[in-house]
């Protein structure tokens, strides 16, 4: 399941021969990366800490992540991205410079046109890389810069994206810690573009003007995104022009109701109000989700 490629260190020093510039941020030896950075994929995910783990070539650099493929990779923090497309073991590659000086490497991305393992992809904006992204670009946290996939020699095992953390654009360093730590998103858009959440799960409390939801799963539009297995606690406004409802657990039209006739651990059905993204909202901040209609599931 996990890749089996070249060190770290071998990518620096072919990067050293072919005189790409690493940047300003990189270029910082005192740099050190947020204590919480926004966790580098959107989706369900699956991770150990593998770093270190012997590799031909040498120990494990990163952690590998598991998701499904096309999954969005997002910036860790702002920064400024670079492309690579030359590793055959790396295969579609992306480094982020980050304003902190933690340089990130983004390996594996997507080189398929389809579902399938096609490799009929090249390593460019709109199939590795997001669409629009140009190579240099400047980045804001959570910002999707290219797609899960298993380019390299990753080719034909389970899409991953293989993470790699270098504070001060040293050496690398186990990022597992910050992964634990990382601040997974909702949903992942450019920023103010307009979306609305599903947000589907149970009740933990109801006040008049709020309520928190244990969320299990949720779906975003309209960049159709969904995530499920999800067990956040999100608190979500509800102002007084919201719809409040009482739906048949079987279905049906709702009855009209009071946001304090909810019960703790009622199912609940949640759409938010069009709004438009911003970096708390992908996150799920308190308050930073307001309901337009709320369906209380009878039991």
């Amino acid at each position: 399941m996990c890749s089996h490629r070249k060190t770290a260190r071998g990518v620096l020093f072919l990067a050293a021969i072919l005189g790409l510039a690493v940047g300003t941020a990189a270029a910082s030896t005192n740099g050190k990366p947020p204590a919480h950075i926004i966790f580098p994929v959107v989706g369900q995910v699956q991770y150990t800490d593998d770093f270190g783990q012997p590799r031909p070539g040498g120990p494990h650099q990163g952690n590998d992540i598991m998701a499904a493929k096309k999954s969005p990779a997002v910036a860790a923090e702002a920064g400024k991205v670079k492309y690579w497309t030359s590793s055959a073991s790396a295969g579609c590659m992306l480094y982020l410079y980050g304003q902190s000086g933690t340089t990130y490497y983004y390996i594996h991305l997507n080189n398929d046109l389809t579902k399938r393992n096609d490799n009929r992809g090249k390593c460019v904006s709109g199939t590795s890389y997001a669409k629009g992204l140009k190579n240099g670009a400047k980045v804001v946290a959570g910002q999707v810069i290219g797609y899960v996939g298993d380019s390299g020699d990753a080719d034909g095992l389970h899409p991953h994206l293989h993470f790699e953390l270098h504070p001060g654009g040293g050496r690398a360093v186990d990022p597992y810690p910050w992964l634990k730590r990382g601040q997974h998103l909702l949903f992942a858009a450019r920023r103010g573009t307009p979306f609305t959440l599903d947000l589907r799960g149970t009740v933990v409390v109801a006040s008049q003007d709020s309520l928190q939801i244990k969320v299990s799963s949720v779906s975003a539009w309209p960049m159709r995104q969904r995530q499920s297995k999800l067990a956040r606690k999100i608190l979500v406004l509800v102002s007084s022009s919201a719809t409040v409802q009482t739906v048949p657990k079987a279905g049906g039209p709702g009855k009209k109701s009071k946001l304090t006739n909810a019960k703790q651990g009622q199912a609940v059905d949640l759409w938010t109000a069009p709004a438009p993204t911003t970096l708390k909202a992908e996150r799920g901040d308190d308050l930073a989700l307001s309901a337009s209609l709320v369906s209380l599931i009878a039991p």
